[in-house]
């Protein structure tokens, strides 16, 4: 489904980060149209997914991602960190708006579950912006190198809006993980997003190149959303304009 384009260059869009637990509530139920409810009530620009499942044996083969675009009027982009002959499972990005490059980078450390970088830029009203969505490891040693890797992929900073989307499974405020990442992107405050029944950790960041843009950041919180994944979406108001 094409999405329909907002008209016009907009001074702020609103961007988020989900991970959708493969439309498996926090009471254990799986359901698709719950999430696509979820981000409905966002009414968000742009989402970026986490945890987004393809395979056979959840969606009987059909793109999880997809058909929340279907649900929401999106367009959607998958980032699988893990392809199988059985489906995909990974990352994605719905968007409002048009899709110019996409980069799919693993991220993955030997030994670990697979994971992965989805990099792409979105031209949102003739704003050039990049948008990257990511899931990073359990361990901190894991999370420590897919930080450094992260960095490097992002290079130096440029005029345009670079926005980070994520699970990053760091709640330590002092951790190496966010120290390097603050180094490199800025400070990024941390709202409690899961457990979605009584949010107690702030796993899901947003974080926009320049800071200056990064204007509110809140976790959503709805009854919907306290059922229909483990985390609650995060909610971040973007200065698109340079």
């Amino acid at each position: 489904m094409t999405a329909a384009q907002p008209v016009g260059p907009p001074e702020f869009v609103l961007v988020a980060t989900y991970n959708i637990h493969r439309c498996i509530g926090s009471d254990g139920r799986h359901d698709a149209e719950r999430v696509a409810g979820v981000i409905r009530e966002l009414g968000a620009d742009i989402v970026g997914l986490q945890e987004v499942d393809a395979r056979y044996h959840v969606e009987d083969g059909d793109d999880q991602a997809e058909y929340l675009a279907a649900a929401t009027g999106m367009t959607a982009v998958s980032g699988p960190a893990l392809v199988r002959h059985t489906g995909t499972y990974g990352n994605a990005v719905l968007t409002r708006w048009p899709v110019k490059e996409v980069r799919r980078v693993e991220i993955g450390v030997s030994g670990r579950e697979p994971r992965a970088v989805l990099d792409v830029d979105i031209d949102v009203g003739g704003f050039d912006s990049r948008v990257v969505v990511t899931h990073f490891g359990l361990r901190p040693s894991e999370r420590r190198l897919q930080a450094e890797m992260l960095v490097r992929m992002l290079g130096p900073s440029r005029d345009r809006c670079t926005i980070v989307l994520g699970d990053f499974n760091e709640w330590a405020p002092v951790s190496e993980t966010l120290r390097r990442l603050r180094a490199e992107l800025g400070p990024a405050r941390g709202v409690r997003s899961f457990p979605s029944l009584l949010p107690a950790l702030p796993l899901d960041r947003i974080w926009v190149r320049p800071a200056s843009a990064l204007v509110r950041l809140a976790a959503h919180r709805s009854r919907r959303a306290t059922f229909a994944s483990d985390h609650l979406p995060v909610v971040a108001t973007v200065r698109i304009r340079p």
